[in-house]
């Protein structure tokens, strides 16, 4: 055996993470070990508020601790605008350029048959409910340019369109299959500037 059973667990548990293989497994695992207790005690305590605090704004499907969100709640946002991101990391990422002063809906995925992630698994009927009620004149689908987000976006344009409010999209000056989150602000900047009716 390579490593003590504690040591291994958690290398096991932190190669369950995003982008973590086992040489990062193994190098974060050694980090905390060397840290003082209160250092990882902190670290564990973030990770439990965290799950325990965070949910889904009722609202716009953001990620928050307070329900509706703070940007739901900013009365100085246009409610006439609704930008559609797939991902949390996505309408932070529109935020970060400071240019955008609408509403938000979060998607949490994108249509993708081949991963069994249909329109029910998403928060599409939520981003529907919004429209008749509020006074939405637009919506902008800031989805990356990937074959699920066309596939989504086209699904959204066929489903909006009839309601009478305005489609538009980001203008691709992202590169296929990118994603919103590595994007520079300028860049979605002139996306923002440069988006199109579907």
């Amino acid at each position: 055996m390579l490593y003590s059973k504690p040591l291994a667990q958690l290398i096991e548990e932190l190669q369950k993470l995003p982008g973590i293989g086992p040489k990062s497994a193994q190098r974060l695992a050694y980090h905390l070990i060397k840290q003082p207790a209160p250092e990882v005690a902190k670290l564990a305590k973030a990770l439990t508020d965290a799950k325990e605090k965070i949910r889904f704004c009722s609202r716009c499907s953001n990620l928050t601790a307070l329900d509706p969100c703070e940007l739901c709640a900013n009365p100085a946002r246009d409610p006439a605008v609704i930008c559609v991101v797939s991902e949390p990391k996505d309408l932070v990422a529109v935020e970060r350029t400071r240019e955008y002063r609408g509403q938000y809906h979060v998607l949490q995925g994108l249509i993708s048959p081949m991963d069994g992630i249909g329109p029910e698994q998403l928060k599409v009927k939520e981003l529907l409910a919004r429209l008749p009620g509020e006074t939405v004149k637009e919506v902008i689908l800031a989805i990356p340019p990937s074959i699920e987000g066309e596939a989504t976006s086209l699904y959204l344009g066929r489903l909006i369109k009839p309601l009478g409010v305005r489609v538009t999209r980001i203008a691709f000056g992202l590169p296929v299959g990118g994603d919103l989150e590595y994007a520079d602000e300028m860049t979605l900047v002139k996306a923002l500037e440069g988006r199109r009716e579907i």
